[in-house]
């Protein structure tokens, strides 16, 4: 999969297309008659982007550019006076994997005033637009190539991968830790009289069961749970031992 830009205007917007690409594993760019493309720049934009910025084909005119694809989809915010064979990034992610697997594939953005000419337009096998508000059509050069780029990665299996945890994070919480969980917090309440009134021991706990398991607490939570019930428990002991000190 190669992503090919044709004349962009600006290397902040170059380099914010890098950053993208390698957000979601492309690693081929083509630039055509770039009016600025400054390297030591979008390095500094693009961290750790020296290997694509370094691989970075410069090309004369597009038909050179896409003179090797195998099938080239191009990008357009708004309709055109000409037939167009015209696709959702979704809709089409799947086959432009395959293709790839085949062959050079070739992703083509235009300009950032302008888009695509008619003329690139025509050497595209498919148009892709992206679904926007009606009245705010046209994307940043590199929110569009995220977008697509996005699409794609998912269907090269890459929204499979496990999510991530955080650090502390444990294995589920197993029925033993949250019935001594309940207990705690049954115990705790009690202690600080918080059953009276219509407020019934088996009532409270029901429904703190229900909250608590929505939550499908890890080993960790559950006993951190647990801690703050004997806490409230012993608060008690505590306030009278206070008392009792003072002179």
């Amino acid at each position: 999969m190669v992503v090919v830009l044709d004349e962009p205007q600006n290397t902040v917007n170059v380099a914010a297309v890098i950053r993208a690409m390698m957000n979601m594993g492309l690693t081929r760019l083509r630039l055509v008659r770039p009016l600025d493309f400054d390297p030591h720049r979008v390095e500094g934009i693009a961290h750790r982007s020296t290997h694509l910025v370094g691989a970075t084909e410069l090309y004369d005119s597009l038909t050179g550019a896409v003179a090797d694809a195998v099938f080239v989809a191009g990008t357009s915010a708004r309709p055109r006076s000409a037939n167009r064979n015209y696709a959702r990034p979704r809709a089409v992610a799947n086959s432009l994997v395959e293709r790839a697997r085949r062959g050079t594939v070739c992703l083509l953005f235009g300009r950032e005033d302008r888009g695509l000419t008619n003329a690139a337009l025509d050497l595209c096998n498919v148009i892709i637009t992206i679904p926007t508000a009606p009245d705010h059509r046209s994307l940043n050069l590199a929110q569009a190539c995220l977008l697509i780029s996005y699409e794609l990665f998912l269907a090269a299996g890459g929204g499979k991968r496990t999510l991530p945890r955080g650090r502390r994070a444990t294995d589920p919480a197993t029925r033993e830790e949250l019935e001594s969980m309940y207990s705690a917090l049954e115990n705790g309440l009690a202690r600080i009289h918080f059953f009276k009134g219509a407020r019934q021991p088996a009532s409270v706990l029901r429904t703190l069961r229900t909250a608590l398991e929505r939550a499908e607490l890890d080993g960790r939570e559950a006993r951190l749970v647990r801690a703050i019930a004997f806490e409230i428990g012993h608060y008690p002991d505590r306030s009278r031992e206070g008392e009792d000190r003072k002179p």
